[in-house]
């Protein structure tokens, strides 16, 4: 197969690649991190001036009409600069249901806010009891007459503090643990029963818990069909999956080449400890580890829009295998060469490890999803 970028995605990736080399080396990022809301607005209109935030959606959306490999290159990119916008909460998230759930009505009214960076979205989902379970979902949504009143409580819900409008999974029907029954709604962030309590995660990027205290909204804030959203949130977990998967790489990446370099300078014992046989072959094994990583990136990429709902949820399932085993080995190993300076909040390798640790556990860890992939299967194409 031909993995080589056309002329198009290699600008896009100089371009990206440009664009934070000149405004986003470490010191910035660590002011922006600290800085009350946790990202830099002015960054984020770079981003939509240079059409990253209509990367995903399609031209009749007003989009860019990108694909999984377009995202994928962005995601590395970002992976590399730690970047803290919230790209993938409000445009790989809640960009993507209303991408493949939104009426007509509601992509004409909202992507377009995403796109232009005019505003800022986020997936309320999880909840504290569901652990990776995507279908436990206890927030109820009631019907009373034109609206539907959802009370409940989302935890975790990436850029939630920021984000002026949340999509809300809540129950329409059934049971807490059914698959059927769930439902999807635009709810204000502002609205009145709206509560919101914000927080840094341990990666440097931020985090909310919000409660729905009997919200009303009105019956045009549902998304898609009323208990069938569960195949459409699956769908989105899938799909931030493959862009974690590609920003994973541009973490261990980045942490490889800062430890490689610092092997050529620390000096132990009279000489570089690059010299020393047994540290060289720990930073080549760092290197297969990231090779590997890198194959199943791609592979997630090009396996997200398979239609074929087995034949993805496998790939999916292989892919953050690969990329925990990955990032963990990378990461300790990275830290474990440099020494103390590796876990100080001065240095870079540091926070790398910090996202890489929490790419591993977001939408299921390792374990979880060895445990899915044995269940499907476990072979790929088989």
């Amino acid at each position: 197969m031909d993995f080589d970028l056309n002329d198009e995605q290699r600008m896009l990736k100089d371009s990206v690649e440009k664009l934070l080399g000149a405004r986003y080396d470490f010191d910035t990022r660590r002011r922006i991190s600290d800085s009350p809301e946790g990202f830099d607005r002015g960054i984020w209109s770079a981003f939509a001036e240079m059409g990253l935030l209509a990367l995903p959606f399609s031209e009749d959306d007003g989009g860019m009409g990108g694909g999984p490999v377009e995202t994928m290159i962005v995601m590395e990119a970002f992976g590399r600069a730690l970047v803290v916008e919230p790209f993938l909460a409000s445009v790989i998230l809640a960009g993507g249901i209303l991408r493949r759930a939104g009426s007509p009505e509601q992509r004409g009214d909202h992507i377009a806010a995403i796109a232009g960076g005019e505003k800022l979205y986020a997936f309320a989902h999880h909840e504290r009891q569901a652990r990776y379970d995507l279908h436990d979902v206890a927030t109820m949504a009631r019907a009373d007459g034109e609206h539907y009143v959802i009370s409940g409580e989302k935890g975790l819900v990436l850029s939630g503090d920021s984000a002026d409008m949340l999509i809300v999974s809540a129950r329409t029907s059934g049971n807490q643990r059914d698959e059927a029954g769930i439902s999807l709604f635009l709810v204000d962030a502002r609205a009145e029963g709206v509560s919101r309590r914000g927080y840094a995660t341990q990666d440097g990027a931020r985090g909310a818990e919000v409660t729905f205290d009997n919200v009303r909204v009105p019956a045009s804030a549902l998304i898609g069909t009323r208990d069938e959203a569960f195949p459409v949130i699956g769908r989105i977990i899938e799909e931030a999956i493959a862009a974690l998967c590609a920003e994973s790489v541009g973490v261990m990446a980045d942490m490889h080449e800062a430890t490689v370099e610092y092997m050529k300078v620390r000096n132990q014992f009279g000489t570089h400890i690059g010299s020393f046989q047994v540290l060289q072959h720990a930073a080549a094994d760092m290197f297969i580890a990231l090779e590997q990583a890198r194959s199943m990136a791609m592979f997630a990429s090009m396996m997200v829009q398979e239609e074929d709902a087995r034949e993805r949820a496998r790939a999916i399932a292989a892919s953050k295998v690969q990329i925990g085993n990955s990032c963990r080995f990378v990461g300790q190993n990275a830290v474990q060469l440099h020494g103390g300076v590796a876990v100080t909040m001065e240095y870079k390798v540091a926070h790398s490890f910090k996202r890489a640790t929490m790419i591993e556990k977001l939408f299921g860890d390792t374990d979880h999803y060895t445990t899915r992939l044995a269940d499907l299967g476990g072979v790929i194409g088989e």
